[in-house]
Parts: structure tokens; C-alpha cells; sequence
């Protein structure tokens, strides 16, 4: 600590970071010399010198007379020089005469809480008397307040010490750790390890529809008191999806873009974030015209070129966010090496885990630092909520995140936290069933002479399969293809039966869309362009339906297609299953047809 009376004391930065909460201003400067709120920042930089209350500036002096030779702090400007000095003195009671010092030690208290109050103040406590009023305060009541998170260690910690009472089915280890079981994902989803606070024992995790929890007294506060900072139902849908995800802690928004905005808080004025050219509309939007308002640098850069990616993270590089697989394009990251790239320079991974989910890819464990999900999307699972998920790796940026969920209040309300919860049960079923239904449409899609080429990693047709199979499991739901022709586009989403026109994925139901005039309308069209999002791209998000009545209507919506267009599919089955010979002489035929209205056209 510095060197004076401490305007802040060191434990209450402590606390200030556990919590997530800033400190007030001129308390503390960062390692740099600069004034900060932030108590990370603080820990690593020195107190602030109390030096502006009653007797405080002849009690710094003499503090800094005494200590600063000796501490290295004899300099003509400390500010200048960023050095303030520490010292930490023990003095043993006995050299100073026990009962003649504890007397006049007394006497000095006496007159100190004597003293005149100022306005407000009812009485003056010595050093000590607070803490020891709020324990017994604390005893009498039988109720220890705690921070959430340091509670949450603590259960951690207690689980692998503590044997679980006999009947739970645990059985004594002789005090060794107990290994936690290691799942498989559809099991995990299922089953946590750790217990909710239910003395009822509830199937379900109970529901706390409340913003705010009565305390036992003024002074002596429970585990929860706002549901902006803290929530039970928030708080089980949190620690499975860090249990899921392999991660520290994770954190539930109100929406995929206010997770990805937290995300983007991390990056300060000067700093940059480096991105893939083939991302989501709503977070293009966000980058591209919010974030720089910020004094935030962000590129835009081709993620499945390593070289590029190199190239654009630098030294003021804070963040790098990278979505595998892509939002429509379906392009493959290398999620390994881009880690391995940014952390090398310092900077943070982020990865928008969203089309994969903790079901088949886990970012974490590939090196990353956050993994995000939008629980609108499989989390869900029924498009009847909106969220969005960090899981983060370490408690550092743990507690930055938290920080910012806290102070913006983007935390997931109560009860869409709980359908959260539900719908993770059943994540695995619905996911493999999807994944399924969608490698079916896209062997569909690529034998249609219609079709000029199909974007689903599940294909072995597709560039970085090999790739995306190294990192993952599954390969999703969500696919997309493009005609060369903007109106057969448009009347195979228009006229398809089972396929809901909508933006999203991740429902039981199936989604058909046109990305660029829906999901990435936000993006100017000469970017969509230069990022190859041409206007005839169709997104399929497969849902849970029999695959064989989805491709029955995508064949009868292409064969309306093909007529509006005076071409015939008849050499075609109902699911679309032709040799490769009729496939590339219906390619011809249809080159031919257009050059011959090509011809007519122009004639008249």
C-alpha cells in the first residue's frame, strides 16, 4: 500500500473485483500513473494518499519522511516518475509496555470518537468497531453475507472436499478430491454437477420472477438483492452453460448482440478489433457503425487466410472475434491457429459459437478465451426468446464481463433464463435430428441442376470440410446455396409450404430466408459484393420435420421455379436424385435456353 493513510482500503479492491464493481474516482492510479475506477487496474498501480481529511496531510508527510528513503521514493515528482514506494511495518505490543500503552490507546480513542460530528453522522467508529458490530450483527441473525461469485467458489470448492450425505448415492474417499464425471454432451445437458438452492428439491429449477429480495436488516445483506446484478434462475442457467462449455463462468444477455457488445467493451479508445469479412448482419452493424464511435479500431479480414489474419492483428489488436462457421457463407475458421496468432500478440478470442453450440464445437477448449451463443437460436430452441451467452475462460476477463452485464443492465430476465434452462435438455435430440435433416437437403441441393453450388461444411465437396471436422462434431442445421438467378431464388422462398420465411435458425421448425434482403440487409450492398453475398443466396435452417416431406416441397417449389423460367425437370425424381450425366446435360440445356432467349430478346 502506499505510503500514507489509504483512502481505499487494499481488501475493499478485492471485494470491488470479485464483484465486478468499480471503485470511485480519486482513490486509486492504474500501473501506468494514470487515475482509474477499475480495481484490476488499481491492484496492479498503488492507493491513492489520503492526504486532503482532518490532520491528513501532516500524517502522509510524516509517513513519507520516515519511509520514503527507504522505499526508493525520494524523488522530486513522483507523478513523473511513477514511483510511489510500499512499506509494511509489524510492531510487536509487548515493546511497547502492554498496560501503559493499551491505557493511553484508550484515551486516544475516547477523544477521537468525542471529536464533533460532522452533519449526518450519529457517531464516529474507531478502526475495527464496524466490522466487529456487522459480525455480531451477523452471528445474532445466523446469516453471513457473501459475495455471489466468492459463494459460488466456496460451493465449488466445499463439493470436492465434503462427501455428500449417505442416500445420495456418494461414498467416502478418504478426503481425497473427487473427480467430477466426464460427460458426453447429450448426458451433460442433462445432468450438472452442481445442486440448485431448492430445499424442495424440485424436477425443474424453480423460477425467481423478481427484481428485488428483502434483506434481514439494514446492514446485513443476503447472496441476492437486485435482479439486474444477480438472479437464482440466471445464476443455474449460467453455471451449466460454463460446465457445457468447459469455462470459468459464464454470463446470460438479453441478446446475442448485447453479449457481443461486452465483447466489444473490451476493446478500449485506440484499440482494435480484428473480425472475418463473412459475419452476421446485426454484428456488422454494430462494428462497422456503433463501436468506432467509441474511438475503436475494427478490420474486417478473411478469417480462412491465416496470412491475412497475421497481418491484420497488431499490437493495439484487443480483440479478435471470429465466427466458425460463418453467417451465410458457411466458411471454416481455424480456430486453433488464430488462437495461437492473437495470443501472441496479446489479444482476446472471442468466437461466435452460435450455429455450432457447446452440442458440437467447443471454442474454450480450441484455445479460445469466449465462447458466445445466441440462446434465440438451438439454446432455445423454439424462437420464443431472445439471449445471447458468454462463457468465459479466466476470472480476470470473467469479472470484466460481469462488470459490464452489471453496470449496462443487459442481464437475462428471470424467466427467459428458465426457458434457457428447459430448453438445453434438449438441445442434443433436437441438434442431431437437424444436423441430419440438413446433410439430407444439402446432397439434395448439390445434385439439383438448379443449384450452382451449395456452402454446408458437412459436404466433402466443401473447401475446409477436413477442417471443420478436426474441431467439431456436427456440422449444424444451417446451409445455403445460390441459383445464379435472383428470381428462382426468390420463388423457392416464396413457395415453399413447410419452410417459415423468417431470419434466425436454430428452431424446431424449418427456416428458409434471402439473407440479403433479410438477416444482412444492414450490410450496404457494395460490401455484401466485395465480401461475395450475392443477392440470389438462399439460407435453409433445417428443422425437425420428416426429411423426406421437406424435400418433397423443395422439389415441387423448384419445379414451380423451373416452369416459371420455361424449363422442364421432369427427368427429375421427386427427391431430386439424378446421375451426374443428366445432371450436367440439364446444365447445358438450360445455358442453351438462355442463350436462345438471349438471341430472341436482342433480335427484337
Amino acid at each position: 500500500m502506499d505510503m500514507a493513510t489509504s483512502a481505499y482500503a487494499y481488501f475493499g479492491l478485492l471485494e470491488a473485483r470479485t464483484a465486478g464493481r468499480s471503485i470511485p474516482d480519486n482513490v486509486a492510479y492504474d500501473s501506468e500513473g494514470n487515475p482509474t475506477t477499475d480495481p484490476v487496474k488499481a491492484l496492479e498501480g498503488a492507493i491513492r494518499v489520503f492526504d486532503r481529511s482532518y490532520k491528513g496531510s501532516n500524517l502522509a508527510l510524516m509517513v513519507e519522511m520516515l519511509a520514503g528513503p527507504l522505499v526508493g521514493a525520494a524523488t522530486q515528482d513522483k507523478s513523473t516518475s511513477k514511483n510511489w514506494g510500499n512499506l509494511v511495518c509489524a510492531i510487536d505490543p509487548k515493546l511497547l509496555g502492554t498496560e501503559d500503552f493499551e491505557s493511553k490507546a484508550r484515551q486516544v480513542a475516547q477523544r477521537v470518537k468525542n471529536a464533533e460530528k460532522l452533519p449526518g453522522v450519529e457517531e464516529i467508529l474507531l478502526p475495527g468497531e464496524r466490522g466487529s458490530r456487522s459480525a455480531q450483527q451477523h452471528i445474532e441473525s445466523g446469516i453471513l453475507p457473501i459475495e455471489q461469485k466468492l459463494f459460488n467458489d466456496l460451493t465449488k470448492l466445499a463439493a470436492k472436499f465434503v462427501p455428500e450425505e449417505v442416500g445420495n448415492g456418494a461414498t467416502e474417499n478418504n478426503g481425497k478430491e473427487e473427480k467430477k464425471p466426464h460427460y458426453k454432451a447429450a448426458t451433460a445437458l442433462l445432468h450438472p454437477t452442481f445442486k440448485t438452492e431448492d430445499p424442495f428439491n424440485a424436477s425443474s429449477p424453480p423460477l425467481y420472477q423478481t427484481a428485488t429480495f428483502g434483506q434481514p436488516s439494514s446492514t446485513t445483506f443476503l447472496k441476492y438483492d437486485y435482479t439486474r446484478s444477480g438472479n437464482p434462475t440466471r445464476d443455474v442457467l449460467e453455471m451449466h452453460m460454463a460446465e457445457l462449455e468447459g469455462a470459468d463462468r459464464a454470463f446470460a444477455f438479453t441478446s446475442g448482440m448485447a453479449a457481443v457488445t461486452a465483447i466489444a467493451r473490451l476493446a478500449g479508445v485506440g484499440e482494435k478489433i480484428v473480425t472475418g469479412n463473412d459475419i452476421y448482419g446485426g454484428t456488422s452493424r454494430l462494428l462497422s457503425q456503433v463501436v468506432p464511435k467509441q474511438g475503436v479500431v475494427v478490420e474486417n479480414v478473411d478469417m480462412t487466410d491465416l496470412v491475412a489474419v497475421e497481418k491484420a492483428i497488431t499490437d493495439n489488436t484487443r480483440v479478435v472475434l471470429i465466427e466458425s462457421p460463418t453467417n451465410p457463407r458457411m466458411e471454416i475458421t481455424d480456430i486453433r491457429k488464430v488462437c495461437e496468432i492473437a495470443h501472441r500478440m496479446g489479444a482476446i478470442v472471442a468466437v461466435d459459437n452460435s450455429i455450432m453450440t457447446a452440442v458440437f464445437q467447443l471454442p474454450i477448449n480450441l484455445g479460445a478465451d469466449i465462447s458466445m451463443s445466441s440462446a434465440t437460436k438451438f439454446i432455445g430452441g423454439h424462437s420464443d426468446i431472445t439471449g445471447g451467452i458468454l462463457a468465459v475462460k479466466g476470472e480476470k476477463l470473467a469479472s470484466q464481463i460481469y462488470f459490464h452485464q452489471n453496470a449496462e443492465g443487459t442481464g437475462l430476465a428471470p424467466f427467459d433464463c428458465w426457458l434457457s434452462a428447459r430448453g438445453i435438455k434438449t438441445m442434443s435430440v433436437r441438434m442431431e435430428r437437424q444436423n441430419y435433416n440438413a446433410m439430407r437437403i444439402a446432397e439434395y441441393l448439390e445434385r439439383h441442376p438448379l443449384v450452382k453450388q451449395v456452402n454446408f461444411p458437412g459436404l466433402t465437396s466443401h473447401p475446409q470440410h477436413k477442417l471443420h471436422c478436426s474441431q467439431a462434431t456436427g456440422c449444424g442445421s444451417v446451409l445455403s446455396f445460390i441459383t445464379g438467378d435472383v428470381d428462382v431464388s426468390r420463388h423457392l422462398v416464396d413457395n415453399t409450404k413447410l419452410f417459415k420465411i423468417t431470419v434466425s435458425f436454430g428452431n424446431v421448425n424449418s427456416l428458409i430466408s434471402m439473407p440479403c434482403f433479410m438477416s444482412h440487409a444492414s450490410i450496404p450492398a457494395e460490401v455484401r459484393a466485395a465480401r461475395g453475398l450475392p443477392d440470389d443466396l438462399v439460407r435453409i435452417a433445417a428443422g425437425i420435420e420428416d426429411v423426406d416431406d421437406l424435400l418433397d416441397d423443395l422439389d415441387a417449389a423448384f419445379k414451380g421455379a423451373a416452369k416459371m423460367k420455361g424449363m422442364s425437370l421432369d427427368t427429375m425424381s421427386s427427391n431430386g436424385r439424378v446421375s451426374a450425366r443428366e445432371q450436367e446435360l440439364m446444365r447445358r440445356i438450360m445455358e442453351l435456353e438462355q442463350k436462345i432467349a438471349n438471341l430472341s430478346s436482342s433480335s427484337n
